[in-house]
């Protein structure tokens, strides 16, 4: 059986389309046109929906206009004008409307669009793919311990813990070759009604038929780990497999993050011969600096008083010397203590707010800030022909957590870790106004990414406050901006994400890392090419 065009790709909760990014940018050295093609994404949040039209538009006008890319460039320059297209772009924009939907499933009046556009583009006779994450809010260790303070809280009453099955029912309705599930580690601790849910969504996916309480009508599924040779299949026991081997750690795979999640392989019987064979390859992942370096350097913003780049420079200098002073006067015996004040001193001599801006959605590009990294992501990340920076805007902080990150940012150059809570803390101007500061519950609650090692998780999080991605340097004193964690996320230099500051920062900590995803994407071409040669 061969394969004459690309591999019929759904993506399903799927984001700003971290997943559908990678399996999109894969392709066979020897091959002609690229190994997969998203049919249909489906997310429900009007931003991110928006984000993925925009990026199924690019791929689009690459696969079938690659010499009007300029038309992308045009909306990334000037504002997102999709009205100025060209009319020969026109139908493609309109094409791009119809493969990304804003679509909530579970909505019975969603789930029949999406049953009907799957029967009118999904070739049946083709081996497709399908992929995406449900919703891991009450999977996730923080979101259970959300929950737990609310009152009368009980899992098996939240729907969020069962998005997982409509996922289920459109493998059990359609039968693809393949899927691929993305987690938070939290599944594998989760319980509902006092049962581990992991388990159970082993036995579901395996068997989808029985799951939904349907009469067999196809055929199961092996559930494959991509980093060890566990398989759980059909009928065997949970403890047949060790759910810990389903932990994708990003840092070992290339990517500049230690972000660990659950990656379900799911291959149809009739494909999982050819499954075994085939694995990730590690790769250390670079460090923060490597990443973020040659971007172009910023100043935060202040807030809660007027902001101009003196009144910044003014407030980062007073927290500067007197953080060297108090340094001296508090605890002067504690390990390193000098060392610190003399780092902050070493900063404040060379500290100079001259040639920082505020950056901006869009940032011009110079020959100071050329954005390379010196790793193998260069051909990942960079685009030449992008003229700007896209999603580089610093946040504006309280002077008061502008001398926290200051001295955070001096603290990890000079420990060679990220301070913690109130022991590391403990300077008296430090201190936050929280009665339970010194509970122990805060203790990662500011948190340096430091320069050589790879970032800490990025999450949603990140769109309340930038307290927990503090950046290294503590001449630009600020958190870090959607671009940068765009490139922690390993996400193209040329992916616009759209909607407001606060919007793209979720959309960006919700996604898979598209590197990784390109690498589990070779993973799955290669299952299907072995059974049916992509040609």
């Amino acid at each position: 059986m061969s394969v004459t065009h690309p591999i019929q790709i759904v993506d399903l909760f799927a984001g700003p389309g971290g997943l559908g990014e990678g399996f999109s940018a894969h392709r066979f050295t020897s091959s002609s046109f690229d190994t997969f093609e998203i049919k249909v994404s489906a997310e429900m949040e009007a931003s991110a929906r928006s984000t993925l039209r925009l990026r199924a538009f690019y791929r689009l006008l690459r696969r079938k206009m690659p010499e009007r890319l300029d038309e992308y460039y045009k909306v990334c320059s000037q504002g997102g004008a999709i009205d100025s297209l060209s009319p020969s772009v026109r139908d493609l924009w309109l094409h791009a409307g119809e493969e990304a939907l804003q679509l909530e499933l579970g909505k019975p009046e969603d789930n029949a669009k999406l049953d009907e556009v799957l029967r009118k583009n999904l070739d049946a006779k083709r081996p497709w793919v399908l992929i995406g994450g449900p919703p891991c809010q009450a999977y996730s260790l923080v979101g259970r311990a959300r929950n737990r303070g609310v009152a009368g809280y009980q899992a098996e009453n939240d729907h969020r813990h069962f998005l997982y099955r409509e996922y289920l029912r459109i493998i059990q309705q359609n039968r693809p070759a393949v899927f691929v599930m993305e987690n938070v580690k939290g599944i594998l601790s989760s319980e509902v009604g006092g049962e581990k849910i992991f388990p159970k969504i082993l036995q579901d996916l395996s068997d989808p038929d029985r799951a939904l309480a349907e009469p067999t009508s196809g055929k199961r599924y092996k559930i494959f780990s991509l980093v060890s040779d566990d398989v759980y299949e059909s009928e065997a026991s949970p403890n047949s497999v060790k759910p810990a081997n389903y932990v994708i750690r990003s840092e070992e795979y290339g990517v500049p993050q230690a972000r660990h999640r659950v990656i379900l392989l799911g291959v149809r019987e009739d494909f999982a011969p050819a499954a075994g064979a085939y694995k990730l390859h590690p790769v250390p992942g670079p460090g923060v600096e490597q990443i973020i370096d040659g971007l172009p350097k910023l100043r935060s913003g202040l807030t809660k008083e007027p902001d101009s780049p003196e009144a910044w420079e003014i407030a980062v200098r007073d927290n500067l010397g007197s953080l060297a002073r108090e340094c001296i006067q508090v605890n002067c015996d504690k390990p390193g203590r000098r060392a610190l004040a003399s780092k902050l001193k070493t900063d404040l001599g060379s500290f100079s707010v001259e040639g920082l801006t505020r950056g901006g959605l869009r940032v011009n590009k110079s020959r100071w800030a050329d954005g390379r990294t010196g790793t193998h992501l260069d051909s990942w990340l960079l685009d030449d022909q992008l003229p700007l920076w896209l999603n580089h805007e610093a946040r504006s902080h309280m002077k008061a957590d502008l001398r926290r990150y200051a001295f955070a940012a001096a603290f990890a150059e000079v420990y060679e870790r990220s301070p913690k809570g109130h022991q590391d803390f403990d300077l008296p101007s430090l201190e936050p106004d929280h009665k339970n500061w010194k509970s122990g519950k805060f203790s990662d609650r500011f948190r340096v990414q430091r320069r050589g090692s790879p970032s800490t998780t990025i999450t949603s999080h990140i769109a309340k406050d930038g307290h927990y991605f503090i950046h290294y340097d503590v001449e630009q004193c600020r958190s870090l901006t959607v671009r940068e964690a765009a490139r922690l996320q390993t996400f193209p230099d040329n992916y616009f994400f759209l909607g407001n500051r606060t919007q793209q920062f979720h959309q960006v900590g919700n996604a898979v890392p598209p590197y990784l995803a390109c690498q589990i994407a070779d993973v799955v071409a290669n299952i299907i090419n072995k059974v049916a040669p992509v040609s």
